[in-house]
């Protein structure tokens, strides 16, 4: 007959042999997950150690008692992982039986078209897609209300934007996902952010902006767009990721890396692709608001992530 030690024993017992098979099924999954994605072998031991134990908040945070999916925002600078880390969680998710929509800020961006217009009408510099004041937030705000609503019968179609031709995807080209979803995961580079202090604004801090925003009227439009509805959809946020970049020094790096496989999947005639002078000036409409979310996100987000200049995750 078993003692209450001895079924202690076997139960502990149980559990230990069930938590290792789980974490060596979860390692698998991202063995194949970064086979898939053709990412480096190191980026098995970081996301062992730092994203598999954000599956179990997650799991908690979807069995406590609240209403509605589950929304994440991930955080960080250009190239820093974002779209690499919605997609592994995702595929946990999956992996949990979970129901995700991946969604991704840029996303959201207006059409060419509509940005010439901001650019003629307001400012040139919006005619660059990319800061606060580029995205339909109407659409992302109505989306996630979608989303929230969505039933086991309804198909919600997800807004997707091609940047090889710097342009909105036709609509028989985007994705199509069936209800109902219990996780939400939203990534982009000023996801939850807040805006800049008004005397902040008054000094350029590049050579695009002391040229071409000397009056600080594009930064102040910007960040006027940022203070607006962009926090209404930041505010619905349950848990804020940030992958913290080493410093903005490194992003024309890890941007020039995307511009490259995005290159190598492109047609060839894609005309939205950009060379290393051109990426050079592109991420100077950034650099304002990047150096903002590194100096201040760390303290608000949920979890930090810190990255080294090889990519590595060196505090989690």
């Amino acid at each position: 007959m078993n003692t209450p030690n001895s079924v202690h024993r076997i139960n502990f017992c149980l559990c230990n042999f069930l938590a290792v098979n789980l974490r060596t099924m979860y390692q698998q999954l991202i063995k194949d997950f970064i086979q898939r994605e053709r990412l480096p072998t190191t980026y098995l031991p970081d996301a062992t150690l730092c994203f598999l134990p954000l599956l179990h908040d997650i799991e908690a945070k979807l069995q406590s008692s609240r209403q509605g999916p589950l929304l994440i925002g991930i955080n960080g600078a250009q190239g820093t992982g974002k779209s690499t880390l919605a997609k592994l969680l995702s595929s946990l998710l999956t992996s949990n039986g979970r129901r995700s929509a991946n969604l991704s800020i840029d996303d959201f961006y207006y059409s060419k078209a509509k940005r010439q217009e901001l650019a003629d009408e307001i400012h040139p510099l919006l005619r660059s897609r990319g800061v606060p004041g580029t995205h339909d937030v109407d659409l992302a705000l109505h989306l996630l209300e979608q989303l929230a609503e969505a039933g086991p019968r309804q198909k919600i179609t997800l807004p997707r934007f091609d940047k090889s031709v710097d342009d909105c995807c036709p609509l028989d080209a985007r994705e199509q996902l069936r209800g109902p979803v219990e996780v939400i995961i939203l990534e982009g580079w000023f996801v939850g952010v807040k805006p800049q202090p008004k005397d902040k604004l008054t000094s350029a801090i590049n050579e695009l902006e002391s040229k071409e925003d000397s009056d600080a009227r594009w930064r102040t439009y910007v960040n006027q767009q940022l203070a607006g509805s962009y926090q209404s959809v930041f505010e619905q946020i349950h848990m804020l990721l940030m992958l913290q970049a080493p410093g903005f020094e490194q992003v024309l790096e890890w941007r020039s890396m995307q511009e490259e496989k995005l290159r190598a999947i492109a047609a060839k005639d894609a005309s939205g692709l950009m060379d290393r002078q051109a990426i050079e000036r592109f991420i100077q409409h950034f650099e304002r608001l990047t150096r903002h979310c590194l100096l201040t996100l760390p303290d608000s987000a949920d979890r930090v992530f810190r990255l080294d200049a090889e990519h590595r995750i060196h505090l989690c």
